[in-house]
């Protein structure tokens, strides 16, 4: 199995040591990871941005980020065979090793291949029905599933895509999304089942670790019909694993416009009301925040009191950046990007220290 290992982390780390700050990278889970990782959700399904993604990748690890992001539907697949493309000619050049890097992927939707069909219905009924990969009522909320065969087909194309024999972070992708169509208890088996597949995964070194990438789950009251509880998710993978299991990340979406992770207590832990940042360090699972700069929304026109709180910055892309890779809990923040000039723009936060003083500051009382 070639995936992150504690001192390929530490050895990509220290060649940075003096460009970078010391805290830009953050131990969790025994890996070093850097507190700015690459998204790859956003841009066409062609060839230009195909390219334009490969040789962001390629630059960002140049420059010290090891946290590659991306989903098996994330542009039709094209996404994750862009980072592939990448890895190979990084690690073929020798400008980085495969054990350095955490790649990350996540599946669950539906999922088509290089471009959308003209007939969806046709090439899922093709590609998954009659290969008895799913069935019909496998499916829910018309896009969504997570039963071991579909997962096991996913994780496959994903190595295959991503040119590697293992991933480091496997996530089933929004798993609320089931609870459109099915109560809570037929979700909490599902999820068990699920986990019971991904622990498996794990044993035939396919993956490393899994998690449960999310939007809405963690964000929302705990009343909420789309809300997710860590501390069952937790329960499904120790009654599967004991305190061996591999659940160990959480991805959500946290920046200046969203920032519920940090101030709203949206979970219940041994019947107290937590935040999820706060449930995920009492239960061991590191966090991944994802949409730091909310799909460049949060690129211009942020209120004066943001500039005045996080200084030294540049711009309000990097203050946003600084914001989150700044609150504690937080391991780190992803971007999307798929141009250069931005990884650079993006990787200038990563010389400065984080401020959690700034975090806290910001939500306080006037």
């Amino acid at each position: 199995m070639t995936s992150a290992t504690p001192e390929g982390t530490r050895r990509f780390a220290k060649r940075f040591k003096g460009k970078l700050a010391p805290e830009h990278f953050r131990e969790a889970q025994g890996l070093l990871l850097s507190s700015i990782g690459v998204g790859t959700y956003l841009g066409e399904a062609d060839a230009d941005t195909d390219e334009a993604y490969r040789s962001a990748v390629v630059h960002a690890i140049e420059g010290g980020v090891n946290v590659i992001d991306t989903a098996i539907n994330y542009r039709f697949q094209r996404s994750e065979r862009s980072i592939g493309k990448a890895l190979r000619g990084l690690i073929a050049s020798d400008t980085a090793r495969r054990d350095e890097l955490i790649v990350a992927t996540k599946a669950g939707y539906l999922t088509f291949d290089g471009d959308a069909p003209d007939d969806p219905r046709h090439y899922i009924q093709d590609t998954f029905i009659a290969r008895g990969i799913l069935d019909g009522c496998d499916i829910t909320a018309g896009s969504h599933c997570m039963t071991p065969l579909y997962l096991n087909d996913q994780l496959h194309r994903s190595l295959k895509n991503l040119g590697v024999d293992c991933i480091d972070i496997f996530y089933i992708h929004n798993p609320e999304i089931q609870l459109t169509d099915i109560d809570r208890d037929e979700f909490i088996q599902r999820l068990r089942v699920a986990f019971e597949f991904l622990e498996l995964a794990v044993q035939e070194g396919k993956i490393r670790h899994y998690g449960l990438a999310t939007w809405n789950g963690f964000r929302v009251p705990p009343d909420a019909r789309d809300s997710l509880s860590l501390e069952a998710a937790v329960l499904c993978a120790h009654s599967i694993a004991a305190d061996n299991h591999h659940f160990r990340f959480v991805q959500l979406p946290y920046n200046l416009a969203m920032p519920e992770a940090f101030t709203r207590p949206t979970q219940i832990v041994d019947a107290h009301p937590l935040t999820i940042l706060q449930a995920c360090r009492q239960l061991g699972i590191t966090v991944i925040a994802s949409a730091s700069i909310l799909q460049s929304q949060l690129t211009r026109g942020l209120p004066p009191v943001v500039s005045e709180t996080l200084p030294g910055l540049k711009t309000d892309a990097q203050r946003a950046i600084q914001f989150v890779r700044s609150t504690p809990g937080i391991t780190t923040g992803l971007v999307g990007m798929s141009r250069t000039v931005h990884v650079d723009e993006n990787l200038e936060v990563a010389q400065s220290a984080p401020d959690p003083a700034a975090v806290a500051k910001l939500f306080e009382d006037p």
